[in-house]
């Protein structure tokens, strides 16, 4: 074909080409100080001006609350108070900039209030009089606040394809946030999910540019809106700068190995997006890409980030990556030289977090002269921008008193909005679903009578078990279908999730019942506790559908699970499926409710659902992946693709058009399609836009999503779905490191209807 080109500028397109040694950071110091300089003000500038290098140094600086709270670190006394001398120190020796974490487990406002109050007014008015940004790990709601709204995790979120609700959600949980007194969110995650072992895939938007860029969008304008120093808004920080979710092993933490083509072309963009929206943190990827543990990386932390993307805000390393430079990745030899290397290549913030030896070690570089104070002026200008955004320069301690919508109906309605349209109807074989009220069920599985595997990790405390503090008066799925339904529902949980507990009871009440729902799940777990070995569903669980399938009763599986688990095997076995990844407190309410019918499920995989443990291949694959051991086109055969999702109501697409044949780069492709509802049954329906650029200079996907619309369709409606999507959206990163689009033909797709067209 002809390879003469269309280029899409994106910036000054710099190498990512990763560096031969950490060590070439001090090297590099030079190019690091040319970054893209911008004007923060001179209020700022004012600031830096009387601000000695033990200042600077300690608002780059971020502890942990166990830090400054009496007890010791991750033992901490009950209730939590602070310590009076330890925060001393941190604030009139140290001068810290930050504070993160919760001690352990949830706090109610009131006790934030304190907390809060407590910090900033000796902030204020001792140590060098500049407010702390308190930042929080607000995964899916504001999960360390006492009666805070929770919604479904990102997977979750990404599974409704709607954008208005991905907003809301953020601006809820920015409100919630603030309402506890805390301005800074490390949320959202904008890693992609494509790889399923990893344990924290259920934080991402799923495995697809678009879908995710999209999401990103929704989620940064949420949780920052217009103006973040408005007191109901956040900092978003944008997680994991950048590659984390893809290491080899699908460990956490692990190494990744990924071509500078696919990681502009895949995992960059959603930090473009981002940046584009004006987010104000990054947090930075605690794994290493190529042999280079990120944190150390220049390349990526300056040329990258700052000088390519234009990011002006602060970027916060993840918790003891610092220190892991030397103690895990051994690209040091010491804490000093880890502090050097990480500082030079483009760190602002440190979450040590739980001693002072970051600090410790940057003074003593810079003072001798190894770390130019300069470079300390940068970070602090970043540091004191995001809190001028913030409005904490002016107004640290906020009025706990105005945030009347805390934990309110009208939020709590939107998590339940949020989880009926994440649900996700897989199979529905004669119509099992929906079921009659006035049918007798039976309840059983690890998942049916649990909050915690219903909302996950980051819920309460870190890894999500502990079930003293689940939020009260919300209820499981089993307490759910039993509000709903007309007669007695039973309940048996059969199997924990490792190991059988009362089979033959539940059992023997399945045989009594006239429906069996079985609800399956994983233990909830994040990081490296979330790590497994394979994706295989437990054996306990396994057994449990089995037996139960002996009885000839219909059954209705329930999974609930962090990513996507194996169920090849059990799937022949019931007659209806239902996707509620982890749905949060409203998941119980919004799966009964599907269940029997008065919500229509709407929701579409984010992810390709794997059919083997060992199979791995994604919707956007190439066209060797589709090759099988006899040269067919059959090995691509997922369990479910990404974007599939059954309805209720029935939705026929029809009158494909495209308003012309041939475009040039500048042009828009207007396309249309009528979808129509042939049923009784009102219903949502995500129409979905593919296209395939039938030869490029780099092997092309057999298709990529371009587009997409969530619409609702009144029963026996057709309507005319629109779109218009820019030619340049069909770009690529060719081997220059550039994005391309290519002139040849392009195959675009809507459910069964495709029409070809031509870019010249």
């Amino acid at each position: 074909m002809n390879k003469t080109s269309f280029f899409i500028s994106i910036a000054v397109i710099l190498s990512l080409t990763v560096i031969n040694s950490c060590k070439d950071s001090e090297q590099n110091q030079t190019q690091n100080n040319r970054v893209l300089q911008f004007d923060y003000g001179k209020k700022i500038e004012d600031i830096i001006s009387k601000m000695s290098i033990e200042e600077k140094v300690g608002q780059m600086t971020q502890i942990n609350i166990d830090v400054i709270s009496k007890g010791q670190i991750y033992k901490l006394a009950e209730p939590n108070e602070l310590d009076e001398i330890k925060l001393d120190s941190a604030i009139n020796y140290y001068y810290i900039g930050s504070v993160l974490n919760v001690g352990g487990h949830t706090y109610s406002r009131k006790q934030w209030a304190k907390i809060i109050s407590k910090i900033q007014h000796k902030a204020t008015t001792e140590g060098n009089n500049i407010p702390i940004i308190y930042g929080i790990d607000a995964i899916h709601g504001v999960n360390y606040t006492v009666g805070a709204t929770l919604f479904p995790q990102q997977i979750g979120q990404a599974a409704t394809w709607n954008p208005n609700l991905v907003n809301q959600a953020a601006a809820v949980t920015a409100y919630e946030c603030r309402a506890s007194g805390i301005p800074w969110n490390f949320s959202p995650v904008l890693d992609l999910g494509r790889q399923p072992l990893w344990s924290r895939f259920f934080e991402t938007y799923g495995e697809d540019v678009y879908l995710a860029k999209t999401m990103t969008k929704a989620a940064i304008n949420g949780y920052q809106g217009g103006e973040q120093s408005d007191n109901q808004k956040v900092a978003a920080c944008m997680k994991h700068f950048l590659g984390y979710s893809m290491p080899l092993s699908g460990k956490d933490r692990t190494p990744a190995w990924i071509a500078e083509t696919q990681l502009r072309e895949y995992f960059l963009p959603t930090f473009q997006e981002a940046i584009a929206n004006n987010a104000l943190t990054v947090m930075i990827n605690s794994g290493e890409i190529n042999g280079v543990p990120v944190h150390a990386n220049s390349n990526i932390l300056t040329n990258l980030l700052r000088n390519e993307l234009g990011f002006r805000g602060l970027a916060v390393t993840d918790w003891e990556d610092i220190i892991k430079l030397y103690k895990v990745h051994r690209v040091a030899k010491d804490m000093r030289e880890a502090v050097k290397i990480s500082v030079m290549a483009g760190i602002d913030m440190s979450m040590t977090p739980n001693d002072y030896s970051f600090n410790r070690a940057l003074i003593d570089l810079v003072k001798q002269g190894e770390v130019p104070e300069s470079r300390l002026n940068e970070s602090c200008r970043r540091i004191l921008y995001v809190k001028q955004q913030l409005g904490i320069l002016d107004n640290p301690i906020p009025n706990f008193d105005i945030y009347n919508d805390f934990g309110s109906q009208k939020h709590k309605q939107i998590a339940l909005n949020t989880a009926q349209e994440s649900i996700t109807l897989l199979k529905n074989d004669n119509q099992i679903l929906p079921l009659s009220k006035n049918q007798k069920i039976l309840v059983c599985g690890p998942a049916g009578n649990s909050l915690n595997i219903l909302n996950g990790a980051w819920t309460h405390t870190w890894q999500g078990v502990d079930t003293v503090y689940n939020t009260k008066g919300v209820e499981t799925i089993f307490e759910s279908i039993q509000e709903l339904s007309n007669e007695k529902i039973t309940y048996s949980q059969g199997v924990n999730l490792n190991e059988v507990k009362n089979l033959q009871e539940t059992l023997s009440k399945a045989s009594h019942s006239d429906i069996i729902v079985a609800c399956i799940g994983e233990v909830p777990c994040t990081e490296k506790p979330g790590d497994i070995e394979d994706l295989s569903i437990s054996m306990a669980q396994k057994e449990l559908v089995n037996e139960l399938s002996k009885l000839g009763k219909p059954i209705v599986l329930i999974m609930v699970l962090n990513r996507p688990r194996i169920v090849s095997d059990i799937e022949p076995l019931v007659s209806g499926i239902v996707q509620c990844y982890l749905p949060g407190d409203f998941g119980g309410t919004a799966l009964a409710q599907v269940l029997f019918g008065d919500v229509n499920p709407s929701g579409k995989l984010p992810f390709t659902y794997p059919r083997h443990t060992g199979s791995i291949v994604l919707y956007d694959h190439k066209y060797t992946e589709k090759l099988d051991k006899d040269f067919g086109e059959n090995a691509f055969n997922p369990q479910w693709e990404f974007g599939f999702g059954l309805s209720y109501s029935k939705f026929d697409y029809s009158n494909l058009k495209i308003d012309k044949q041939s475009y040039s780069i500048n042009d828009v492709i207007k396309c249309s399609v009528d979808v129509s509802n042939n049923s009784s049954v009102s219903g949502k329906e995500i129409v979905q836009v593919y296209i395939s650029d039938l030869v490029a200079s780099i092997t092309p996907s057999v298709k990529r999503l371009r587009a997409f619309d969530k619409v609702l369709i009144q029963a026996g409606e057709t309507k005319t779905v629109e779109f218009n999507i820019k030619v340049q959206e069909l770009s690529f990163v060719a081997n220059n490191s550039r994005w391309v689009v290519e002139p040849g033909k392009f195959l675009i797709t809507i459910k069964d209807l495709s029409a070809y067209i031509e870019i010249h």
